[in-house]
């Protein structure tokens, strides 16, 4: 096997792993934190615009990890969030770290939560400091340390 089948098949088995793992917390609090956690990581630039909300409703609609949700409950969800953000980007902000400290008192949702929001932040290829500083507000407010994620 040459070294970037090994890589392939190394990274399809943690998404397996990372979508059996979300299976297991497949309750609607979790779903709307990762939700919220991938509106905070589209919007890192300030703003949500067309792009980036087809971008995000894209890999929401094909991702192994999140397709065990209702679709059209992700969507709604998202859309709502994001409205927030369209709003105030500080009111939006708030808004989903208000969701996503839901799971505070959920240490092992709240670290799989982070985790998919760090596979959607890099998921162009590009996980930027924006993004990451974004992630390491999300893990400070959760009491979860950000070195645990390379942040």
């Amino acid at each position: 096997m040459s070294f970037l089948d090994s890589l392939k098949q190394k990274a399809g088995e943690a998404r397996s792993k990372l979508a059996n793992e979300v299976s297991k917390f497949r309750n609607r609090e979790f779903m709307e934190a990762c939700v919220a956690g991938c509106a905070l990581v589209a919007a890192a630039d300030g703003s949500i615009d067309s792009a980036e909300k087809q971008k995000m409703m894209k890999f929401i609609q094909q991702s192994d990890e999140l397709k065990v949700f209702d679709t059209k409950d992700v969507i709604a969800f998202f859309n709502k969030v994001a409205e927030n953000f369209e709003f105030d980007n500080e009111i939006g902000k708030a808004e989903a770290l208000k969701v996503i400290g839901k799971l505070r008192s959920k240490p092992d949702a709240a670290r799989l939560m982070v985790r998919v929001c760090c596979a959607i932040g890099s998921a162009d290829g590009n996980f930027d400091d924006k993004e990451k500083q974004i992630i390491q507000a999300m893990c400070r407010d959760l009491n979860i340390p950000s070195d645990d994620f390379g942040l």
